[in-house]
C-alpha cells in the first residue's frame, strides 16, 4: 500500500487562491462585469479569468477530474439504486 503524503502549507494555499480565482473570473463573467470577448482583447478576459486558474488547479491536483467523475458516478449509482428499490 502506498503511503499518502499530505500537501504542504504552501501547496494548500496556491490551490485555495486558484480555486478561489477561478470562482471570481467565473463570478465576473457571469455577472457581466468583464465582457467574455472584446474587439481589442479577443478572448483574452476568458483566458485570464477561467483557462489560466483551470490549468492551474489542474497541474496542481491532476486526479482531481478523476476524483470528481468518481464521486458524480457514485452519487448517480446510489440514486438509481434507490429509484429501483421505491419502484420494484
Amino acid at each position: 500500500m502506498r503511503a499518502q503524503l499530505l500537501p504542504s502549507p504552501h501547496h494548500q494555499r496556491l490551490l485555495a487562491v486558484t480555486v478561489s480565482r477561478l470562482c471570481a473570473g467565473g463570478f465576473l463573467l457571469l455577472t457581466t462585469l468583464v465582457p467574455a470577448r472584446t474587439a481589442l482583447l479577443g478572448w483574452t478576459p476568458v483566458f485570464w479569468l477561467l483557462a489560466a486558474p483551470l490549468i492551474v488547479l489542474l497541474t496542481l491536483e491532476p486526479g482531481l477530474p478523476r476524483q470528481l467523475l468518481r464521486r458524480r458516478l457514485h452519487r448517480l449509482h446510489v440514486v438509481h439504486t434507490v429509484h429501483g428499490v421505491i419502484w420494484h
